[in-house]
Parts: structure tokens; sequence; C-alpha cells
């Protein structure tokens, strides 16, 4: 037995403990898209990155009801 059996056991046992991160956007409108497509109906976008920056990160959030 060698040492790739162990790197394979390892590599199956950290791959179940991923959390999925919340999905991101480019743009307001791609993510207002995004929202109508999957009927999300109370959400807020929110920019990830600073106000300065040029580009832009929008995350939808959910408000709870």
């Amino acid at each position: 037995m060698g040492i790739r059996i162990n790197r394979d056991l390892r590599y199956r046992a950290s791959r179940n403990n991923i959390t999925r991160r919340p999905k991101t956007f480019k743009t307001e409108e791609a993510a207002k898209k995004y929202a109508e497509e999957h009927k999300m109906k109370n959400y807020t976008l929110h920019n990830l990155k600073s106000s300065e920056a040029r580009e832009k990160k929008i995350r939808i959030d959910f408000l709870a009801k």
C-alpha cells in the first residue's frame, strides 16, 4: 500500500464537509432575473464590494417573514 491510497481516503473524507456559498452576480439585472426565475418574493440585493469599487458583486439576501 502506498501513499496514494491514503491521499484518496483523505480526499473522500474532506469533500463531504463542503458548505455551499451564496450565489453572487455581477449586475443587479442578473440577480433580479435569477430571483424571478426561482420565484423568490422577499429578497434584497446586497453589494459585497465597497461603494468606491468599479465592479459590483451582488448577493441576494432573503427576508424573514
